[in-house]
């Protein structure tokens, strides 16, 4: 986790604290899922439980430091998506990969919950990100009529949300998605 623009640089030691950390949340939120102990990722980095509690005062910015660079990703992908697909590909493309991201990483749905309902300023650039990404694909797709006017880009993140969690322990997590998915853009579109 780097510093951005608007956060102070950390002394080398601090820094080194919160990679372990994070490298550390990742490994136990993959093994045991989001709701393991806190204390337990302080103990697997290293540092004691006001460290982590320090630099992470909610499990929701802890799983967001783990997530960042992923979210990043989504957010250029779409991006991407937007300046080189068709609109209602481009829109489908990017939640299904939003959902297979989800139901195959025990930790991605509930960062993507943080982005829809977080509150505070440690969830505020992962719901902007996130938010603005769906918006603007799904506006593009709106615009050439293959999606309905009343679809909003939060029932979006909510329907593939909602897909990436009830297939997330599925041992044929892609494929479910996929179809769930299908069945999904099939009620967004124009009757």
């Amino acid at each position: 986790m780097s510093a951005t623009s608007g956060e102070r640089r950390l002394r080398a030691d601090a820094q080194r604290n919160v990679e372990r950390l994070v490298d550390a949340a990742r490994e136990v939120f993959a093994q045991r899922g989001v709701d393991v102990p806190l204390d337990d990722i302080a103990r697997r980095a290293g540092v004691g439980n006001a460290t982590l509690y320090r630099r992470f005062p909610t499990r929701q910015a802890l799983l967001q430091a783990v997530y960042r660079d992923h979210l990043e990703q989504v957010g250029a992908r779409a991006q991407d998506l937007l300046a080189s697909t068709a609109p209602a590909e481009a829109l489908a493309t990017w939640l299904l990969e939003l959902v297979r991201d989800g139901s195959s990483s025990r930790g991605f749905t509930a960062t993507l919950k943080t982005a829809l309902h977080g509150e505070g300023a440690d969830a505020a650039w992962c719901r902007s990100l996130v938010h603005n990404a769906a918006e603007q694909l799904l506006a593009r797709a709106q615009q050439t009529g293959a999606v309905r006017p009343d679809v909003t880009a939060i029932q979006l993140l909510k329907l593939a949300n909602g897909i990436a969690f009830s297939t997330e322990h599925e041992p044929d997590a892609d494929r479910q998605a996929e179809q769930l998915l299908s069945l999904t853009l099939t009620g967004l579109r124009p009757t």
